[in-house]
């Protein structure tokens, strides 16, 4: 008897312990694929950051520190020295080598069914040649000063588990061999992602031994979910929610950063009959997108201060750049175009659309803080302007597809340029260019030969101060002259999590287990 009772007391002992050693998250969205090669997704690339390493990495102002390499160093402008951390090891307790950084460099860009390849990351990528254990030279085609942070997205896979490995088999956990803080324990598309200590990973141990994430893709329940105690940490806390847990001190705190992130609208200006552009009649028309003055018209037509102290509660910065200010590339004199109702109507009537036409907003309801009210409040505008504007929206897995599909007219987006303005340009507003891994992101197919004129001899230029120049430049040709797409606002970005925890706040809205801690007070 006295040996059962010492032994449920020693289970009833441990269970707080082990408790404690766990960490429980509420996630907005689970990845698609457990492939980190699969989709250039924040979302997929954040969950890959866990198990896998890059090059170098960014920290959580996006500086770059040391990952799987200790240093990337330019010794001219089409070379550039890695030097390998010696004591990297995948969890299968094997050394990384060149060998495995070629093998990554040369899958990263080639999988099959990817929505969104990282092709834009390794393109630029000659050679790569071993000068001994840990020393690699990569070659480039051309100059290219962005080369460590767009590797900085690329994790480093292992040739011996991913040679012949399809993304099916990093789905099943059979491929999942890497350097990070963590290795995987199991994983289902809509089910926890969970994952486990690294007992090789070379950097600092993660204070949890083990992490799980949960998708609750309803902001409201994930707060439930936070409240009851059945997560530990949520993400994206809706604003009212946010200032709640803040008062609440006593149970919970709150952490968050402002985010690089703009969204954005993207609008047609490519297609002489668009889908969701017609006569307030119903009747087809020649697309009206395709004039700047339309345009500039409907950006003039929103409320930016409206949006950010309405819809997001004060959750947001308006945004007139394609960065937050300080960003690098960043404009003082790009600030917000004004709410000026009675231009952008003159606008449209020397646009010829003095009547105005119908037009549908598309969007997220589950991507972004308050995404659906958003969309409508941005229709609501585009109505007193004159127009027919409708809305519909969808949920994050059908609205990237559609939007991959070049399915809508304006459609609501995100992106966070990596990390200067050029990755915007370079994605968002260069002419799509598959052979030059341009254009990627560009939904609305906007298309500018001058612009990209300068975009180019920007991405290819080292000087820090004459590329400064040239995107500034590229950037007010894009949105001053020809308003290619209209810059909305920066996110904030929100973390809640009970007492006893802590959350280093992030601006590229990644959310890591490994920037997760315990409280000292």
């Amino acid at each position: 008897m006295r040996l059962r009772a010492a032994l449920l007391a020693g289970l009833l002992a441990a269970a707080p312990a082990a408790a404690q050693d766990a960490i429980r998250i509420g996630v907005e969205a689970g990845p698609t694929s457990l492939d980190p090669h699969f989709a250039s997704l924040i979302t997929n690339i954040a969950f890959s950051r866990h198990v896998f390493q890059p090059l170098m990495e960014q920290d959580a102002r996006q500086d770059l520190r040391p990952g799987v390499a200790l240093s990337m160093r330019v010794l001219d402008d089409l070379t550039w020295e890695v030097k390998l951390d010696p004591r990297a090891r995948f969890s299968d307790d094997a050394a990384v080598t060149a060998e495995d950084i070629a093998f990554t460099i040369g899958r990263a860009g080639d999988v099959p069914n990817s929505p969104s390849s990282f092709r834009y990351a390794t393109r630029p990528i000659a050679s790569v040649e071993a000068l001994d254990a840990t020393t690699i030279r990569l070659r480039t085609h051309q100059a290219t000063p962005l080369l460590p942070n767009f590797l900085a997205l690329v994790m480093i896979v292992s040739k011996r588990h991913g040679e012949g490995a399809t993304t099916a088999d990093y789905n099943a956990g059979r491929a999942m061999v890497g350097t990070g803080p963590y290795r995987h324990v199991s994983w289902q598309p809509g089910s926890p992602v969970v994952m486990e200590r690294n007992p090789h990973f070379a950097g600092t141990p993660p204070a949890f031994a083990r992490a799980e994430f949960r998708p609750i893709a309803n902001a409201g329940a994930r707060v439930a979910a936070l409240q009851a105690g059945d997560v530990d940490l949520i993400e994206i806390v809706p604003p009212d929610q946010f200032e709640r847990f803040r008062r609440d001190a006593a149970r919970f705190t709150v952490a968050d950063s402002p985010s690089n992130r703009l969204i954005f609208l993207t609008l047609d200006s490519d297609r002489e009959d668009s889908p969701f552009i017609r006569g307030k009649d119903g009747a087809r028309i020649a697309n009206p997108l395709r004039d700047a003055r339309v345009r500039r018209a409907l950006s003039l037509a929103i409320n930016r201060d409206a949006l950010v102290s309405r819809v997001l509660q004060g959750q947001g910065l308006a945004a007139g750049d394609l960065g937050p200010p300080g960003y690098f590339g960043t404009s003082s004199d790009m600030t917000p175009p004004p709410f000026d109702l009675d231009q952008a109507r003159r606008l449209l009537a020397e646009a010829g659309w003095a009547q105005g036409f119908a037009v549908q907003v598309n969007g997220p309801n589950d991507r972004y803080v308050n995404d659906e009210q958003v969309v409508q409040a941005i229709a609501q505008m585009w109505t007193r302007l004159g127009l027919a504007a409708s809305v519909e929206t969808r949920t994050r897995s059908v609205w990237l597809s559609e939007a991959a599909q070049l399915r809508y007219s304006v459609n609501l987006a995100g992106f966070s340029p990596n990390p200067e303005l050029l990755g915007m340009l370079e994605t968002q507003i260069h002419s799509w260019d598959t052979q030059l891994g341009l254009g990627t992101a560009n939904r609305g197919r906007f298309s500018n030969r001058a612009i990209d004129a300068v975009i180019q001899q920007a991405r290819t230029t080292m000087n820090d101060d004459e590329r400064r120049r040239l995107t500034q430049q590229a950037t007010r040709m894009a949105l001053r002259d020809e308003t290619a797409l209209i810059p909305l606002y920066f996110q904030v970005n929100t973390w809640a999590m009970r007492r006893g925890f802590t959350y280093e706040a992030r601006t590229d809205e990644m959310t890591l287990a490994f920037s997760a801690g315990r409280s000292t007070r």
